[in-house]
């Protein structure tokens, strides 16, 4: 009777871990995937204009983040208060970016509201996935698998949801973006209250250091691999809209292809993970990314009218994309658990990493289109056009081969 109390606790508490992701999630990809559109389409804003501020806030990140980490390990003994004050500010941040007109010029307007958002977004994801790590340690064989499975499976819903809700919300009522923003600030208030006793008994420390962590050739492998796979996962999610509504010339499919992707990745996310549990995080990892290469090279060849194979495309390539969000982390934080045991420096890392691949897509694709003259949602040459197909498809494509090379010449530890 006790042990079946304990473990209905355990799956409880699991379930807080869920909806936090959730919540993080919602304010990671679906960020590129709806902001950059959005703020062209409502004021004007050039897209080499959001490239250059998006790329201005990466450059940021690449000081604070680490910082960020040192201070998540420092304020620990208070996590449970920062947490929620980051919340706070994350969804704030949210609803000043889609629910108020700029005050002033847009772009300066989506620069800070961005600041805000990244800014609280970075700190949260190092409290949370440090937290992970001295949860997963306390529970059985394969925690940090376990876990991953209930944090990533949730944050992949969270991205479902994210991803539709404006569209939801247009169909419902004239303020899709509105309605999102305010949705946002209650699953963070829920998600607060949901983890509300997980940040306790936490003590602060200075950690190992990021030297220490850097020094691990486990480590920094991970981190290398990690940096070269996400960045297919960032150019595809950054020119989706662009290429459905141009490319295929489907408006308004956007938001069906959208959820299809998310949740194709949401549901192999839990199956990728007991996979690894049975025959070993790389050799599954190398099958979800060959999946992915396939799939893009298919998306390749495609053109005008093309919904059928694209639906294809986007459940293969977000399948594959259940298992990166899921058995890396899960690797990382099982080095992090034996070299740095106070994590949250080690996944300032890892956040960095993450949001430099989406520097890559910013600073470097949307001014290509915009150079060639491509126009979101009007005429555009043929040439134009092949160029959104060989940046959204053909870039994650060489990308995706980079990253099996890489992972193929590692070898893995289990956790």
């Amino acid at each position: 009777m006790q042990n079946a109390v304990q473990d209905n606790a355990r799956v409880s508490a699991l379930g807080g871990y869920a909806v936090f992701a959730a919540l993080l999630s919602a304010a990671g990809l679906p960020i590129y995937i709806h902001a950059p559109k959005y703020y062209v389409d409502e004021f004007g804003v050039s897209l080499g204009a959001l490239g250059a501020v998006l790329f201005a806030l990466r450059l940021l990140d690449v000081v604070q983040d680490p910082l960020l980490g040192k201070l998540a390990a420092v304020t620990a003994s208070a996590r449970g208060f920062a947490v929620a004050l980051g919340v706070l500010i994350l969804c704030g941040g949210m609803i000043g970016l889609f629910a108020i007109k700029p005050m002033f010029s847009p772009v300066l307007w989506f620069a800070i509201m961005l600041t805000l958002v990244f800014s609280a977004f970075s700190f949260l994801t190092i409290s949370f996935y440090a937290q992970g790590v001295g949860k997963a340690d306390g529970m059985a064989k394969g925690g940090h698998l376990r876990l991953a499975r209930w944090r990533e499976t949730g944050a992949l819903l969270g991205v479902c949801l994210a991803s539709i809700a404006p569209f939801l919300f247009i169909s419902i009522m004239d303020a899709e973006f509105t309605g999102f923003a305010v949705s946002f600030a209650i699953l963070g208030f829920i998600a607060v209250v949901l983890m509300r006793g997980e940040w306790r008994n936490v003590m602060p420390t200075a950690g190992p250091g990021f030297r220490t962590i850097l020094q691990d050739i486990y480590a920094r492998r991970l981190l290398l691999i990690a940096l070269v796979n996400a960045v297919p996962v960032a150019v595809s999610s950054t020119l989706f809209l662009f290429f459905v509504e141009s490319r295929l010339d489907a408006p308004g499919q956007e938001g069906v292809l959208l959820l299809l992707f998310f949740l194709s990745a949401a549901v192999a996310a839990p199956v990728w993970g007991l996979l690894a549990q049975k025959y070993g995080i790389k050799p599954v990892l190398l099958s979800a990314m060959i999946l992915a290469v396939l799939a893009f090279a298919m998306a390749i060849s495609l053109g005008s009218g093309d919904i059928l194979l694209f639906t294809l495309v986007c459940v293969a390539t977000g399948a594959a994309m259940g298992a990166d969000l899921t058995l890396l982390p899960a690797a990382f934080a099982t080095r992090m658990a034996k070299i740095a045991p106070n994590a949250a420096e080690g996944f300032g890392l890892w956040a960095l990493v993450s949001k430099l691949s989406l520097a890559f897509a910013a600073v470097v694709l949307l001014p290509m289109l915009e150079r060639a003259g491509f126009n979101s949602g009007g005429d555009n040459t043929e040439a134009s056009l092949w160029l959104l197909t060989l940046l959204y498809a053909a870039v994650p494509c060489g990308l995706k081969c980079l990253a099996i090379a890489l992972l193929a010449t590692t070898e893995m530890e289990k956790g």
